[in-house]
């Protein structure tokens, strides 16, 4: 199944992820330290992201942003 969306709660020291696929069903459910989901979001195709919003969630958000 193919993942269409991608929610990353972003904490301190860890993530979680969420891939919901076309039907809205999760696909995926996992908790990364920042080195694995940096690795694990490069090998995700093109999709919808959606990041928590907080003030550290930008200075989080920098290393995917110059990965683009």
């Amino acid at each position: 199944m193919q993942i269409q969306s991608v929610g990353i709660d972003l904490g301190k020291t860890t993530f979680h992820l969420v891939a919901l696929g076309a039907a809205g069903k999760v696909i995926v459910r996992r908790k990364f330290n920042r080195k694995q989901l940096l690795a694990y979001t490069a090998n995700v195709p093109a999709s919808l992201i959606g990041l928590e919003a907080c003030s550290g969630s930008l200075s989080r958000t920098r290393p995917a942003q110059a990965r683009s």
